[in-house]
């Protein structure tokens, strides 16, 4: 089912965005990000996020997105935000004229993990696949809408009844580019029942 972006909701609109249909375009603003504590001892909470909201407990979100990300640190991806100390996003991180992070971080109380691989920075457009089932969430990208590989399964503590989730874009440092979103849906949970050992009783 194609998302109506009508229903999607603001938290920190940038200055310069238009949406369409079935396109989001995000102009980033200079010093953006979302981040909590770990290692840099830093709290960023600034980044624009526009999300959905649900109380349904099984489905995935898919979205397109392809960015024209310059300067270190410049992202486009999917995003779960719930409140600035409960989160999770992945994106494609912009490293250098070499390299870029495909990665995702779960923030969880107030405290950040980053979990990454090197990619090309040739690489300007990727898709994302955000799974629900109940308070645990799997992320997975595609470079062609068809392949799912699997980047991490997380939990979120305070993802057991409504979440809002969507895209967001931001530039950490002094930088600005265009982030483009397309194709977003709402599909039943690709992220199957585990078929392996079965849960412990309590």
């Amino acid at each position: 089912m194609k998302i109506n972006t009508a229903e999607l909701e603001w938290t920190r609109a940038p200055r310069q965005y238009q949406i369409q249909k079935d396109r989001i375009e995000i102009i980033t603003e200079p010093f953006t990000d979302l981040w909590q504590r770990t290692y840099y001892h830093f709290r960023n909470d600034n980044a624009p996020v526009l999300q959905l909201k649900t109380s349904e407990k099984y489905f995935s979100f898919v979205v397109h997105t392809s960015f024209e990300s310059k300067v270190r640190f410049d992202q486009s991806g999917i995003v779960l935000y719930l409140d600035s100390d409960n989160w999770l996003k992945a994106s494609i991180e912009y490293e250098n004229e070499s390299i870029q992070r495909l990665g995702s971080v779960v923030t969880n109380h107030g405290y950040s993990d980053w979990a990454s691989v090197d990619i090309d920075a040739s690489i300007k457009a990727v898709w994302f696949r955000l799974s629900r089932r109940e308070d645990d969430f799997c992320v997975e990208y595609s470079y062609d809408g068809t392949l799912f590989k699997q980047m991490r399964i997380c939990h979120l503590f305070h993802g057991q009844e409504e979440i809002r989730f969507g895209i967001y874009a931001c530039s950490p440092e002094d930088s600005s580019f265009r982030a483009t979103f397309t194709n977003l849906e709402l599909l039943e949970c690709q992220w199957k029942a585990h078929d392996g050992q079965q849960p412990d009783k309590d």
